[in-house]
């Protein structure tokens, strides 16, 4: 894959992920008085699954960081476990890949 087509879909996939992070951030309203314990119960599962929601985006952030990492290396584009190309069309779809489909099977 062309470095520059790479550079700008990881540039777009960090701004995706950031802008997911802001918008669980503004989400939060902060503390209520007076909610009944359904309300209270909906907003701590809530609570819950955004703050899993978070965990998983900064995750997707890292990977974004090794992806980054590997094209300043010039390995972007290679499998991280047997240095085989990843096919275009994958990184088009997942541009963090960092193993070809049949490796990801297994």
């Amino acid at each position: 894959m062309d470095p520059e087509r790479a550079r700008e879909l990881l540039a777009a996939e960090r701004a995706r992920i950031e802008r997911a992070l802001d918008h669980l951030k503004r989400q939060d309203t902060g503390d209520q008085k007076d909610v009944d314990l359904a309300d209270a119960a909906s907003e701590l599962y809530q609570d819950e699954f955004d703050a899993g929601l978070a965990d998983e985006l900064r995750e997707e952030l890292a990977a974004v960081d090794r992806a980054e990492a590997r094209l300043a290396a010039g390995t972007y584009g290679l499998s991280i476990a047997s240095g085989e190309p990843i096919p275009d069309d994958r990184l088009e779809a997942v541009p963090t890949a960092e193993r070809t489909v049949e490796e990801e099977a297994q």
